[in-house]
């Protein structure tokens, strides 16, 4: 376990807590496995500590043998009950709460004790979102962790933001255990494919109960291969049916449904950018962590640029865009983002290698008529074919930006 002075804050989330902080109200950490909500509970409890002399803190880690015997709501609030302190503000941390059975009562009957300031980790977000929407409305905040940014990426391993950082980044993604591994294939890969496997056999086939493992794998290795494509679940049906795999469209609906509870994968929509209307046919689907990704689909250089559009997506939602696949007539923009009323249109390229290159990313973005920023991002390192107040951003650049648009 880390030293409380190995703790690297990860600043954006303990600024999403703080207002929060011994107010009654439930903070439920969600995200992908391993990528730091208990990392987070660590920062929050050593600031609790730091900060507050009469605090009390109680913690349970459903991964961790010792509280093995914490199955459902009636021994979580036993636990609870037996190492609260009275008199102290009682902090309750309890990491990975759907492997405990109907929490939610629990998290219910402790919640309206205001000696308790209570906070939870999950990795699925239906069960968390279902069941705490239906007993626990109005009475919490959800913070969703993601994956280390690159700006977090560079404070963790301790490196200078250059071109070699950026190609380890792509490489190996962002999950925050990486900084105890050497960044070598051979190691870095063991270890995300040991957590690939956890998300696909715990929190999806055992959770639920689902026999057809080989179209789970096989449609991951879909998904890998086809990042930033236009597609939907019947186009992944009859693409099955043309490679003698018979699978119904309402089945790829479902394990597409449960890659995305996971948070192993986000499904992004379309719109029309002349009308704000929401398409409901065609989607793109991006991955949490493309070092995930690259363990089980391995690492191609003929990938790079459907792992840059990856990145772009994944620095986006960081940011907190609200973020759509854009449609102009006949033209597609990569992302149409939105934030606080204002927008922002991106198209990535790998590099503007050529004249018909140039036209064809730039000439999307010119069809859009309004004055909102406008960029083509690519790994072309000078910025040399901006054109019509659209600008050329090197991929380095966007991501050493807090905000995507700075």
């Amino acid at each position: 376990m880390e030293t409380q002075t190995e703790i690297i804050i990860r600043q954006k989330y303990l600024d999403k807590i703080l207002p929060f902080l011994g107010k009654q109200l439930l903070k439920v950490l969600t995200g992908q496995r391993r990528t730091g909500k208990s990392y987070i509970f660590k920062q929050t409890i050593q600031y609790i500590k730091q900060h507050i002399t009469d605090a009390n803190v109680i913690f349970v880690d459903k991964e961790n043998l010792k509280f093995s015997s914490i199955k459902n709501a009636a021994h979580l609030n036993e636990y609870v009950l037996a190492n609260t302190v009275e008199g102290l503000k009682n902090f309750v941390f309890i990491d990975e709460i759907q492997d405990i059975e109907h929490f939610e009562t629990a998290l219910r009957s402790l919640g309206g004790n205001p000696g308790y300031d209570i906070y939870c980790t999950g990795s699925n977000a239906f069960m968390l979102s279902g069941e705490l929407g239906t007993y626990l409305s109005g009475r919490y905040i959800e913070i969703e962790v993601k994956a280390l940014s690159f700006i977090e990426f560079l404070q963790f391993h301790s490196l200078e933001c250059n071109t070699d950082a950026l190609k380890l980044y792509m490489r190996y993604g962002g999950l925050p255990y990486l900084r105890n591994l050497e960044l070598k294939d051979e190691t870095v890969y063991d270890y995300l494919k040991g957590v690939y496997n956890t998300i696909l056999y715990r929190d999806i086939v055992q959770r639920h109960d689902l026999r057809n493992t080989v179209f789970l794998e096989n449609l991951m290795c879909f998904l890998a291969d086809n990042v930033g494509q236009l597609f939907s679940a019947k186009s992944i049906s009859d693409y099955l049916k043309s490679q003698m795999n018979k699978v119904a469209v309402s089945q790829v609906i479902d394990y597409l449904g449960y890659l995305s509870e996971s948070f192993m994968i986000h499904k992004v929509g379309r719109m029309n950018i002349a009308g704000k209307k929401i398409f409901e046919i065609g989607q793109k689907y991006y991955f949490e962590d493309i070092g995930l990704r690259n363990a089980f689909w391995e690492y191609r250089p003929g990938d790079i640029g459907k792992i840059m559009e990856n990145m772009v997506y994944n620095h986006l939602i960081y940011n907190d865009y609200t973020v759509k696949v854009g449609q102009t007539g006949t033209g597609e923009i990569d992302f149409v983002c939105k934030k606080g009323g204002e927008y922002l249109y991106i198209q990535v390229c790998y590099l503007l290698h050529n004249q018909d290159t140039i036209d064809r990313e730039f000439r999307n973005l010119e069809k859009i008529e309004d004055n909102y920023p406008k960029m083509v991002i690519s790994m072309d390192e000078f910025a040399v074919h901006s054109r019509n107040g659209i600008k050329q951003v090197y991929l380095l650049d966007f991501l050493n930006n807090i905000g995507a648009a700075s």
